[in-house]
């Protein structure tokens, strides 16, 4: 499997492995799988319209069926990058910068799905021989598949370890998200490890900016990074 680096907002170079194509087909049948069955379910429940017209016929089989044809698109959009086919395949789709990807990233990829898929499977050739495992829908939107199945240390993971009876000091830290976690403790391991107290001074600064942190009770940055690392994972585990 080829190995994809990502460099995340922070700067930060991390290694991914790319998704293979036989996991992504894998991943494509399973999709298409529940999407026939649905569609068979739905044959067998069409009868109770036949005592309409043809044309109301044709408008709820249109609305029946919209649920298939945005499958991909809405499931990867509200599953951070997972369908249920990637989900039992263990495999997501990211941005290659390190941003998150948005509606327009998953749309373009969606929309490409008619090259990629449907025209002589084009993309199974591209994902096969690109250097980072990509079809033409994520060439086009700057995205890859990464898989999900090595084994991450506690260490290289947003959670943290806590106290019994651990008392958070910055409630605002809610306002990130998993993946602004993520990025702030793989910028923060990292800055620490190469005492690289500019980025560390960056990363503080972003953090009050996004969290809306106005007063900073502890001014030693790597105090006050490893504090809200905590913070969120006391607040995200007791939601």
């Amino acid at each position: 499997m080829p190995e994809l680096q990502i460099n995340t907002t922070q700067n930060v170079k991390i290694n991914y492995t790319a998704a293979g194509a036989g996991e992504r087909l894998v991943a494509y049948f399973i999709d298409s799988c529940i999407k026939w069955g649905y569609l068979i379910i739905l044959s067998w429940g069409f009868g109770a319209f036949e005592n309409m017209d043809e044309w109301s016929q044709i408008g709820i089989s249109t609305v029946l069926s919209l649920p298939v044809v945005f499958y991909t698109l809405l499931q990867e959009l509200f599953l951070d990058g997972q369908t249920l086919g990637k989900k039992a395949m263990k495999i997501r789709v990211v941005k290659i910068d390190g941003y998150q990807a948005s509606l327009a990233d998953y749309l373009i990829r969606w929309f490409f799905r008619i090259v990629d898929i449907y025209i002589f499977g084009m993309g199974l050739f591209f994902i096969a021989f690109s250097k980072k495992s990509q079809r033409i829908g994520d060439m086009a939107a700057g995205t890859s598949v990464i898989s999900l199945k090595d084994k991450v240390l506690m260490s290289h993971t947003i959670l943290e370890n806590l106290k019994e009876g651990y008392k958070p000091t910055y409630p605002t830290v809610i306002r990130l998200s998993d993946n602004d976690a993520r990025i702030i403790k793989e910028t923060y391991t990292s800055a620490k490890a190469s005492k690289d107290f500019k980025t560390l001074i960056k990363l503080r600064t972003k953090i009050m900016e996004v969290a809306e942190i106005k007063d900073r009770k502890h001014k030693d940055d790597i105090e006050f990074i490893d504090i809200i690392l905590k913070d969120y994972n006391y607040y995200t585990q007791n939601m």
